[in-house]
């Protein structure tokens, strides 16, 4: 049962498993959240449930349109350019960083992580295509150091991962990730921004034209 752990741990539990249903589409936006169904179905109390909405209420995830009404929030254009904006500026810091300071200890997670993303895309199942995509960008986020930008990245990274499981392009998203880490691997900063900014913009007309088809 998760009310057996230490409140921290249930709602951080509690925050994840909500999390993971929005991304993965298990809930839906304009979906409503009541607390005590909630804590019925996780078997927690109203509690840790209450803090959890806070904190994806903070990421961005949920919305209260009118009292006691909480629901999945609804994306907007502007919303999903707006993610877009500051994953590019972020991603392309990254990249350039990674460059810079990957020595072969830190490539050699890199072309795991690839790896691992090369698999995960011939089995063909999304959840696991999505997470190892994740994997790739959180560890040239570890091969930057750069902990001021790690923390930028983590306060978006829920909202990050909703966007990059919205574009099903898999075979394309590998080959550019495969271009992504020999940009990095070659130790030229200036390609792996390069490389980098156009894979954010190349996911960004994609995943604008399957949100937002009718405009």
């Amino acid at each position: 049962m998760l009310n057996q752990k230490p409140l921290a741990v249930v709602r951080q539990r509690v925050v994840d498993e909500l999390r993971g249903r929005i991304l993965s589409g298990r809930l839906k936006p304009g979906d409503r959240l009541v607390e005590r169904e909630l804590a019925e179905d996780l078997g927690v109390s109203r509690l840790p449930v209450r803090e959890a909405i806070r904190a994806l209420e903070s990421e961005g995830f949920l919305e209260t349109p009118s009292p006691r009404r909480v629901v999945v929030r609804q994306l907007s254009r502007v919303d999903v350019e707006e993610l877009f904006d500051v994953r590019e500026a972020l991603e392309v810091l990254a990249c350039g960083l990674a460059a810079e300071r990957a020595g072969k200890a830190g490539l050699a997670r890199l072309e795991a992580t690839l790896r691992e993303a090369a698999r995960a895309t011939e089995s063909g199942k999304g959840s696991r295509i999505t997470a190892a995509n994740n994997r790739f960008h959180d560890e040239i986020l570890a091969v930057a150091g750069h902990r001021l930008l790690s923390t930028l990245m983590q306060s978006l990274e829920g909202r990050l991962a909703w966007l990059t499981g919205q574009n099903e392009h898999w075979d394309d998203l590998l080959a550019e990730h495969r271009r992504l880490y020999e940009a990095i691997a070659s130790g030229d900063p200036e390609r792996a921004r390069a490389c980098a900014l156009e894979h954010v913009r190349v996911n960004r007309e994609v995943t604008l034209s399957l949100l937002f088809p009718a405009e």
